[in-house]
């Protein structure tokens, strides 16, 4: 078993909803490795990064993708850290994973100066630019396909990720 498509991307790129459009339209399931997160420990992941920290939430994000390759066979997406991890980029290797690009303005209008979003706390528009510019070569790493989001709407870039799935 292994999803059919993994979708990875930066916060702003609108993984999570372009995810479970492409779900929708391939009639199977959506997963998102940081929901299963929360859900496993019971707290959002603001709160796992405050008061266990990001070393913790890294290890419990390895984790959760690791299970949720083996367990999901529909579209996965992941957090827009956990391509950070060596060996979760390793076992990104032979899936179909779509790199939804995002460009610094419409990240930030998207993502604007949301607390859920614990790495974006502080100047949210330079912390952004900052993992945009840091992930961005690791995104492009395990991508065998990109989709430029930039001015899209979201069912747009769905019809575009499902062009690559079927």
């Amino acid at each position: 078993m292994a999803p059919r498509v993994i979708i990875v991307g930066p916060p702003g790129a609108g993984k999570s909803t372009v995810g479970a459009a492409v779900a929708q339209r391939l009639k199977v399931g959506f997963r998102d490795t940081d929901t299963d997160i929360e859900q496993s420990v019971g707290k959002v992941i603001a709160d796992i990064f405050i008061e266990d920290g990001e070393a913790r939430f890294r290890e419990l994000e390895r984790a959760a993708v690791a299970t949720a390759l083996a367990e999901h066979d529909g579209v996965l997406a992941l957090g827009g850290g956990a391509v950070g991890d060596e060996s979760t980029r390793e076992r990104l290797r032979g899936h179909l994973v779509v790199f939804l690009d995002v460009g610094l303005t419409d990240a930030v209008a998207r993502v604007g100066f949301n607390r859920d979003r614990p790495l974006l706390l502080e100047s949210p528009r330079a912390q952004l630019k900052r993992l945009l510019d840091a992930r961005r070569p690791l995104y492009l790493e395990v991508a065998t396909v990109t989709v430029d989001t930039n001015g899209r709407e979201p069912d747009d870039v769905a019809d575009e990720v499902v062009s690559h799935v079927e």
